[in-house]
């Protein structure tokens, strides 16, 4: 076992909860530029920008407006995205000199953002098999090597939500992706991954909570 999943692992061990461990990663991986992708109202970035010291760039991608194209159960319409931005907004301006704000679609915004500028990415956006593509396509090349990409809802069954939505594809995409790029991904509690950027280190799928032991489709769509 090698540093980094001793880290990893030591971060779960003191963990009670998703943003328990996030916190706890953050500090101790001293990150300091870093993106999150799919703020909603605000409260993970507030917590993340008041408990991490180590934070000096913390970038906020959300478009805050109702999608079309979108089906999933967060896609309320724009009155209510307007009020999000605005609590967004009100709960982080204590960290304001810290904040930047790119409000529009990965697509829209992530050029504005430097490739090898980030120390870690933590997506929280489209769920959708399109969604994760995109995201983790678009950001792989905005992470430095030995940077860090997580996310939230690797759910262990596509049918996350009621049948009448999109899937949700971040698990088991985000293990072929990883595998593409010949990176180290681990599942984590709380239905969280983190894929490392680490040249010197070659794919492996490490489980965490020995519950994704298949990453294949089949059964589920049967």
């Amino acid at each position: 076992m090698d540093y980094n999943e001793e880290l990893v692992r030591e971060c779960v061990s003191q963990s009670n909860s998703r943003l328990e461990l996030w916190i706890h990663f953050l500090k101790t991986t001293r990150v300091r530029n870093m993106l999150e992708l799919g703020v909603f109202q605000g409260e993970f970035s507030a917590r993340l920008l008041d408990d991490c010291g180590s934070i000096e760039k913390y970038y906020m991608i959300d478009p805050w407006r109702h999608l079309d194209d979108w089906n999933k159960p967060a896609n309320r319409d724009d009155n209510d995205f307007e009020r999000f931005f605005a609590e967004t907004k009100s709960k982080t301006e204590f960290a304001a000199e810290k904040r930047i704000i790119l409000r529009g679609k990965t697509t829209e915004v992530v050029e504005d953002i430097a490739d090898n500028e980030l120390d870690f990415a933590y997506i929280d956006g489209d769920h959708t098999l399109k969604g994760i593509t995109i995201d983790l396509i678009r950001l792989f090349p905005k992470i430095k090597v030995g940077g860090w990409i997580g996310g939230d809802d690797f759910s262990r069954t596509i049918w996350q939500h009621a049948t009448i939505f999109e899937p949700t594809l971040v698990f088991p995409f985000a293990v072929y992706f990883a595998e593409a790029v010949d990176a180290r991904i681990y599942a984590l509690p709380y239905t969280q991954f983190l894929i490392e950027k680490d040249n010197a280190q070659p794919f492996e799928f490490i489980d965490l909570t020995g519950n994704y032991y298949r990453t294949s489709l089949r059964e589920q769509f049967l």
